[in-house]
């Protein structure tokens, strides 16, 4: 059976179930290779509707062979009679499928292997896991390697440590590994499985053939498959069955459904019954069936329809361009209805917040409600990503991405204003975001004259430069790789250390200015790997070990990183650029790219980074490209209010003003001005470069500090302290009573209260006040003793409004 590599199982687990239709009658595995009397493989067989439902027909086929003596069908799976080769005919009704099946060694009874038979036992009995004999000190006296990444380690603690008291070869069922798995003996832990089970029976046959370690290294496994890859089930009680193969270095495979750890995404909609490795539909809606083996992890999507719900596509909701035909085409097949397009009002004041991060002022708010051209929506679009503001939005975001901050004894407060000018000069000239990254991967010399240095300046660490990197720019973290492998994903301590390789011979020295550091290449240094001293090569991420000799190793990581066949570069920022006018991305969060956190839409993130390669990385088409769709441009409102799924973008999402955005619309709306230390009077939050603002407001509504690279850094969770802060702290009660504001003009002007609704109403919200919020303004003025006042509670009320501080 074929490998199949990380990139194509990461496409082909996550794509849209409608690829899993070609066939309208299909076995997994499509052909059956058996190599010892032990070997089985179960059998799946799933028949597709036209409409894209799939039927689990699996406990009704029948099997026939055209050739006896070679395999046998029973209790679901194939076993093993005879050598040769043989064809399997898997019937249901009229319909039919045939499978290859080919059978060696038919008469070996192999010994168990320590590494492939042994360890796979403890990883599915949870003995190595982080919470048991897997931590760092180990469990009550006894430890082994976390999922088993060492089973050199694991042998020894096994079968030597303590006087090898846990082995009885001459009765293994007397051995206290058995003893204690089973309750037998008091075990912290409990019983973690039963005697006679495939589990029990494993280690009770290693243990009768010696407790042998592998005499040779054993054939390393590859990869995983989960199968079928994806099920579509209309109405609750639907069933699908799933079985998991692992695919190994000699081209063998074998069936481990039974070892394998799995577990549903969501226990709502499509619950799993372990054992049998068998989903049965719940609510509707979308979620995976997720299968652990060794240090590989696979996803297989399930989506759950109502039973015979019929659906009338709205007509209203055309597709503008390709955005809406991969939403569109996914919504369909969740049977969902998108929602309906926003209003003009709505549109303006989201378009505003998300392209330039300010609010539109009252008379560009007018103008654009009072256009009644077809393609205004999109002429703003062109008109806003034209602005200054738009530059500034945009530096500020890449600033929190690569640390812009002061460090002491690092960055000073020169070397800051100078990367964040180089980040927003990028943005101004519409530098193409690969080179933009290129610039800032083999940047060397002083950070006063080249600002790009200071990344590594802010962190001179060559293995959390080498996670920073990882992170920002392909979404992956590699942290847990540091010490372990990865528990969820395919990286090992040697893929952690090799990487930060490329890293290694970044050198930094002092100027004669002693502000500034100076970043060079020292032509020399290794990464030596934590576990045994190894100096490791620089290797690519999933790739290759290139050639770096007489080379600046980060020009070399440019080179593959910016390629436009490179699988992470152009995903990942096509995916932070979405997250910015959808409050999530489509793998969500975007920096934690992993087969176990699969995209909601892998064919519309490819085909945004497809756009960027185009594009030659102009931020600027990307960003036209998303605010043009017609998915953009939706209502908060679900058409179907039971639709409640935020994650396939059926409906725009609320989401709260950033803590610049908002500080900023206050300022606006009061028309006051805030002081941020080294800005003039009156600049905007967003153009504050420090990450280490020092502003009180900023802090407490979640602006980072910038101390990590991670997208989680930047807090949207509502606390008790902001309300108050908004209630009665002094920001808005400062930009109420700002000398020449809002309030005091209103105040002193001649405009009656349903005027002065419509501009406070315009500034805020950028729509004019409802008859009842209009009337409810004017009674409440007029009847005022102190007209000032009651103005002011109008704003006040206005300003700590949800709708003011969300972005509809």
């Amino acid at each position: 059976m074929r490998y199949l590599n990380y990139f194509s199982s990461l496409v082909a687990i996550a794509t849209c179930a409608a690829s899993a239709y070609a066939d309208p009658f299909a076995v997994y595995p499509s052909a059956i290779s058996l190599e010892n009397q032990t070997d089985v493989q179960r059998l799946i067989a799933v028949e597709s509707r036209e409409d894209g439902v799939t039927l689990d027909r699996t406990p009704d086929i029948a099997v026939t062979f055209d050739k006896e003596g070679v395999a046998k069908f029973e209790n679901g799976a194939f076993i093993a009679v005879g050598d040769g080769e043989a064809v399997a005919t898997v019937t249901h009704g009229d319909k039919s499928a045939a499978v290859p099946v080919k059978v060696t060694n038919a008469a070996l009874n192999p010994e168990e292997s320590f590494k492939n038979d042994v360890e796979p036992v403890l990883m599915k009995a949870g003995c190595n896991a982080g919470s048991c004999h897997g931590s760092a000190s180990g469990k009550n006296g006894f430890r082994v390697s976390l999922f088993g990444f060492d089973p050199g380690l694991d042998y020894i603690n096994l079968t030597r440590d303590n006087r090898a008291r846990r082995m009885n070869a001459g009765s293994p069922a007397e051995s206290l590994l058995l003893q204690k798995a089973t309750g037998d003996v008091v075990h912290d832990g409990g019983s973690r499985f039963e005697k006679n089970t495939p589990l029990y029976d494993t280690l009770h046959k290693w243990i009768s053939e010696g407790a042998k370690n592998d005499p040779a290294p054993p054939p390393s496994l590859t990869g995983v498959e989960i199968l079928p890859r994806s099920a579509v089930l209309e109405g609750a009680g639907a069933q699908q069955r799933f079985v998991v193969r692992g695919l190994y270095s000699d081209g063998s495979d074998r069936d481990v459904t039974n070892l394998a750890i799995l577990s549903s995404s969501d226990d709502l909609t499509c619950p799993l019954d372990v054992p049998t490795a068998k989903t049965t539909a719940a609510d509707p809606g979308e979620g995976y069936i997720m299968a652990r083996y060794g240090s590989f992890a696979v996803v297989s999507k399930v989506i759950v329809i109502p039973q015979g719900l019929t659906m009338a596509w709205p007509e209203d909701a055309k597709p503008v361009n390709y955005v809406d035909d991969f939403i569109f085409d996914k919504l369909k097949k969740l049977r969902v209805l998108p929602a309906a397009s926003c209003d003009d009002a709505t549109f303006v004041r989201r378009a505003y917040m998300d392209v330039l991060g300010i609010l539109p002022t009252a008379d560009e708010t007018r103008s654009f409600l009072a256009d009644t051209a077809a393609d205004k929506r999109a002429k703003l679009i062109d008109t806003l990503l034209e602005r200054p503001e738009f530059n500034e939005l945009w530096a500020m975001k890449w600033a929190d991405l690569l640390r812009v901050q002061t460090v002491p004894n690092q960055v000073d407060r020169k070397a800051l204003n100078r990367y964040n000018d180089w980040l927003r000069n990028a943005i101004t000239t519409n530098k193409p975001i690969d080179q933009l990254v290129r610039e800032l991967l083999t940047a060397q010399g002083g950070n006063f004259t080249e600002p790009a240095v200071n990344f590594y300046v802010a962190e001179p660490n060559p293995l959390q430069m080498a996670e920073n990197v990882a992170q920002v720019f392909m979404g992956i973290q590699l942290k847990c790789a540091q010490c372990h492998n990865h528990p969820f994903e395919r990286w090992t301590m040697d893929d952690y250390y090799s990487f930060s390789a490329f890293f290694a011979q970044v050198g930094q020295k002092g100027s004669s200015d002693p502000r500034e550091r100076i970043v060079f290449d020292r032509r020399g240094g290794e990464v030596n790997h934590i576990k045994d001293n190894r100096a490791m090569a620089p290797k690519f991420l999933g790739g290759d070990t290139p050639d770096c000799t007489g080379k600046d190793r980060r020009t070399v990581l440019a080179d593959w990183l910016t390629a436009p066949d490179n699988p992470w570069f152009a995903k990942t920022i096509g995916n932070r650029v979405w997250a910015q006018f959808f409050g999530r991305g489509i793998t969500d969060p975007p920096d934690d790219v992993r087969v176990t956190n699969p995209p909601t839409h892998p064919e519309l993130e490819d085909a945004l980074a497809k756009r960027l390669v185009e594009v030659k990385y102009d931020l600027r088409a990307l960003v036209r490209d998303i605010c043009n769709s017609y998915t953009y441009q939706m209502s908060t409102q679900p058409r179907n209010e039971t639709v409640t799924d935020k994650r396939n973008f059926a409906y725009q999402n609320v989401r709260r003003l950033g803590a610049e955005q908002l500080l900023d619309a206050i300022a606006k709306v009061t028309e006051s001005k805030v002081k941020f230390p080294v800005l003039p009077l009156g600049a905007n939050a967003v153009q504050v470069a420090d990450g280490n603002s020092g502003n009180y407001f900023l802090g407490l509504f979640g602006r980072p500090a910038r101390s990590t690279v991670c997208t989680c850094e930047r807090r949207a969770e509502p606390t008790l302290a902001q309300v108050l802060h908004l209630i009665n702290g002094d920001t808005m009660t400062n930009a109420l009573n700002a000398s020449g504001g809002r309030l005091e003009k209103l105040a002193s002007s001649q405009l009656t209260p349903a005027q002065m609704a419509e501009d406070i109403w315009l500034a805020a919200y950028s729509r004019t006040p409802t008859t009842d919020e209009q009337a409810y303004v004017e009674n409440y003025v007029n009847t005022a003793a102190d007209k000032k006042v009651a103005i002011e509670d109008v704003m006040w009320s206005v300003l700590n409004s949800k709708e003011f501080v969300f972005n509809h």
